[in-house]
């Protein structure tokens, strides 16, 4: 159990890592680099554009991903996206930028960024299947966070190494424009190198093992049907209620994490006028705070159920969402640091219980498509959609435009998580 928990959390963090140096790239470098032409507002739009294919991606994933994972195994469909997040960011390190090779530059950019989004898609509901199902009764919440961990790791690791390119490089924007920024990308293939390892060394989940060998004691007519029905198909035709609210409950989850990631670091160096190892630090500072969040949250819905949990996440962030960019703009230091940490703990209390709550919502045969649908498409209303309206929204009406666009998603959660069953007690 010891070995999967670690396992799990290993390679949740590399992939988010990879997930996020690409939007900590975004908001620092990628405007200037690949969309020069369009100027300083419209190359922000562009840049946060590409990073939304990946949430467009994320549903294709899961179905995939989800297909192979239900069919084969949890294990080896983990170890297929971990290699194939590993090279699309390597790729993007390696990627000259517009001045070079002119609009090859963008295109080639979105494709990885795709492949980026198509191999999280896949690796989410894997990764929390791996703990959840190996998890004794009474202690889902507790395992399934391992893997739920990976985030706040992988943002403190990708902060950590900008920050770090950034000060070794010095005061030389140049440097940092040129060559700089890829130094993150191409040192995952290291962390790649490490998850593999890992996962190779894990076995199949107890509950597959058991789902498997059921199908194959069922004899070869029921084996037939199985191959001519897709886990994709089932879950759609069985719990596509479980899908859609769980998708909807999530959604101001994303909204707060990537709003908290992404823009808020674009926000804070173009409007505010912070400095780039200021914001950086102030990142990695509100991951512990992020990670914190995430551990108590899953301890205490093993306590009171993952529903509670998730409600009481959702209903600050409906307040929170309001408050958030007043105080911001007020051009405190003190105020973003708040408002980084503040954003990313409300994201924590409800991302720690998530990890078990939806293995739990699904039957096995297809809980690996059913998990990542409704996870992923979570990440399309809410990670893709508010990070390229933010930018427009803000040079419109101001920032608390992007506060009003929260709320509004943050209630859609909140009724979506109260029409949830509670899952706590359910066996897998």
């Amino acid at each position: 159990m010891r070995r999967v928990a670690i396992a799990s959390c290993i390679g949740t963090t590399i992939e988010f890592y990879d997930f996020f140096i690409y939007g900590t790239a975004a908001a620092l470098v990628f405007p200037t680099v690949f969309f020069p032409a369009l100027g300083a507002t419209a190359g922000t739009v562009a840049a946060f554009a590409t990073f939304a294919v990946a949430f467009i991606a994320r549903p294709v994933g899961a179905m995939l991903f989800g297909h192979f994972g239900d069919r084969i195994g949890r294990k080896k469909t983990l170890v297929s996206t971990l290699l194939l997040m590993g090279l699309s960011t390597l790729l993007i390190g390696l990627l000259p930028g517009a001045e070079t090779i002119g609009v090859a530059a963008p295109i080639i950019l979105v494709l990885l960024r795709f492949a980026q989004g198509f191999a999280v898609g896949g690796e989410w509901a894997g990764a929390t299947l791996l703990t959840a199902e190996y998890a004794p009764p009474g202690k889902r919440g507790l395992y399934a966070m391992f893997p739920q961990l990976g985030p706040a790791i992988a943002f403190a690791l990708s902060s950590g190494t900008f920050l770090f390119t950034g000060l070794a490089l010095g005061d030389t924007n140049d440097a940092f424009l040129t060559y700089g920024w890829r130094i993150p990308f191409l040192f995952s293939i290291v962390l790649v190198a490490i998850g593999l390892y890992m996962r190779l060394a894990i076995e199949e989940t107890p509950v597959f093992r058991a789902e498997a060998a059921a199908r194959a004691a069922a004899g070869d007519g029921t084996a037939a049907t199985e191959k001519r029905t897709l886990p994709f198909l089932d879950a759609l035709r069985y719990q596509t209620k479980e899908i859609l609210l769980s998708a909807g409950a999530l959604a101001i989850m994303f909204a707060f994490f990537y709003m908290g990631t992404a823009y808020l670091t674009s926000y804070a160096t173009k409007t505010l006028g912070f400095s780039r190892p200021f914001v950086l630090v102030v990142g990695i500072a509100a991951s512990l705070v992020f990670g914190l969040s995430i551990v108590l949250s899953a301890l205490y819905s093993d306590r009171v159920g993952r529903r509670r949990v998730i409600m009481i996440s959702c209903g600050f962030s409906v307040v929170w969402a309001l408050a958030l960019f007043p105080l911001l703009d007020t051009g405190s230091p003190a105020a973003f640091i708040v408002g980084m940490v503040v954003t990313l703990a409300i994201f924590g209390i409800a991302y720690g219980p998530c990890g078990a709550l939806l293995p739990e919502m699904f039957h096995t045969r297809y809980r690996y498509t059913g998990a990542g649908l409704g996870y992923n498409l979570a990440g399309v209303l809410g990670g893709a959609i508010p990070p390229m309206l933010a930018a427009p929204l803000a040079a419109s009406y101001g920032g608390i435009a992007i506060g009003v666009m929260l709320a509004v998603l943050g209630v859609l959660s909140l009724v979506c998580t109260r029409a949830l069953v509670e899952t706590r007690d359910r066996a897998l």
